[in-house]
């Protein structure tokens, strides 16, 4: 009965889209449009160059040295050097450098199955580039708004994570296994250039969602706050440039909850390479859902501090 229900649903919402699509051909054209041009704008500037430094660094000797340098921190949140590693390039680059290299290293048998649910939780965030470039400076207008949201989010993250662990059960061993050098460089360029793509692809689509979603909720009297939210529970970025078009402290925890659980569009990338792995996708969303509600609480006084109202 379950499956049933959620099938209808799927295929409802599907059916859905596409009626809209063809009684408002115009409306979400111009909205694929827009959600290419906000990839183009905000996303791909950050995200390709940390996807091809990122993929080729996993495979040089560096990362099985940081592995072992890394193991005894990690080791608290029960994972192993290797996971670390994953997690502090996603700390780095972003959701999609983070997913990929979770989905090489288990392909390379450098972690293990215990560990694979934390060490995708941990490597599941947002970067620098976006957080303090994009929706500090671009969007709310002060870097240090985005320094604040930064600090809240990977709080937020590592948290739930550690304390998870406590109650994961211990492995004999945990391995640092050194994976292999890429072929070449222009095969890491083009693989880089595919993901980033697949990004740009699942933005346009989403923020096009969003736009059908605001459309269907517009007669109902919903405060901007809401609508912001469920759009951004949609596709992140769109959702964060709405709330911090006005940084209040709650908007800013708000736009924080968001970039922590990342949104369908998010989501849906990071699967794109974690779909193999055995992580299971229900627990998934559980840790990131507990990740995104403690770096909500953590954003609001932070964003206090940083002058918003």
């Amino acid at each position: 009965m379950k499956t049933r229900t959620l099938t209808a649903f799927y295929t409802t919402v599907i059916l859905l889209a596409f009626v809209l699509f063809l009684l408002f051909p115009a409306r979400y054209l111009q909205c694929v449009r827009d959600g290419v041009s906000l990839w183009a704008v905000s996303v791909l500037p950050a995200a390709l160059p940390f996807l091809f430094l990122t993929g080729l660094l996993a495979g040089t000797p560096l990362f099985a040295r940081l592995a072992r340098w890394l193991a005894p921190f990690f080791r608290l949140f029960g994972i192993s050097g290797t996971g670390g590693c994953c997690a502090c390039l996603s700390m780095l680059s972003g959701y999609p450098a983070g997913a990929r290299t979770i989905a090489d290293a288990h392909a390379r048998g450098a972690l293990s199955k215990h560990e694979m649910l934390r060490a995708a939780a941990l490597a599941s965030t947002s970067g620098p580039a976006f957080l303090v470039g994009v929706a500090g400076a671009a969007m709310a207008g002060g870097a240090a708004l985005g320094w604040a949201m930064l600090c809240a989010h990977f709080s937020g993250v590592l948290l739930p994570v550690f304390l998870l662990a406590r109650f994961a059960p211990k492995e004999k061993e945990t391995r640092t296994i050194a994976l292999p050098s890429p072929a070449n460089v222009p095969q890491s360029l083009s693989s880089s250039v595919l993901a980033v793509l697949t990004v740009g692809g699942a933005v346009a689509l989403f923020y096009c969602f969003g736009c059908m979603l605001s459309d269907l909720l517009s007669p109902l009297p919903l405060p901007e706050e809401v609508d912001s939210v469920l759009v951004g529970l949609m596709e992140m970025t769109s959702g964060c440039a709405r709330l911090l078009a006005a940084p209040t402290a709650l908007h800013v925890s708000l736009a924080t909850f968001l970039v922590t659980f990342g949104g369908l569009c998010v989501l849906l990338q990071q699967w794109t390479f974690l779909a193999g792995t055995g992580v299971p996708l229900g627990k998934f969303l559980l840790v990131k859902l507990a990740q995104a509600l403690l770096a909500a609480l953590l954003a609001y006084p932070l964003a206090l501090g940083c002058g918003a109202s």
